[in-house]
């Protein structure tokens, strides 16, 4: 259900926190998960809808990447490669199905996704 108190600005943030997180594709580990966290820890006070989809977006980026480590712990038995392979690829399209919904200031929830920020 799309909110219609938030400003263009904030669903822009908004979707900034779930778009950032594609460093990790260029920055492996850290670019991942301290994007969205500088773009939520500069927005979050002054912005409600920034807090809430960047507490989101760091939460699902922390929790992948643990499957990431996991997934590295079973390439000694082979089957990590191919869990890493569909981890990035569910990484990938849940990020763009999330910006995509905050873009139209809709609070999107991840699935699987630990909450550790909350």
């Amino acid at each position: 259900m799309t909110d219609s108190t938030i400003s263009k600005e904030e669903r822009t943030f908004g979707m900034l926190c779930h778009l950032i997180a594609f460093a990790g594709f260029v920055v492996p580990i850290i670019g991942s998960i301290l994007g969205p966290l500088v773009v939520w820890l500069v927005k979050k006070d002054e912005m409600p809808f920034v807090d809430d989809q960047g507490k989101e977006s760091i939460n699902f980026q922390i929790t992948v990447f643990i499957g990431f480590v996991l997934s590295f712990i079973l390439m000694f038995v082979f089957i990590g490669f191919f869990l890493m392979i569909a981890l990035a690829i569910f990484d990938l399209v849940m990020v763009i199905i999330a910006a995509m919904q905050a873009n139209e200031g809709v609070r999107y929830r991840y699935p699987f996704s630990l909450r550790f920020i909350k």
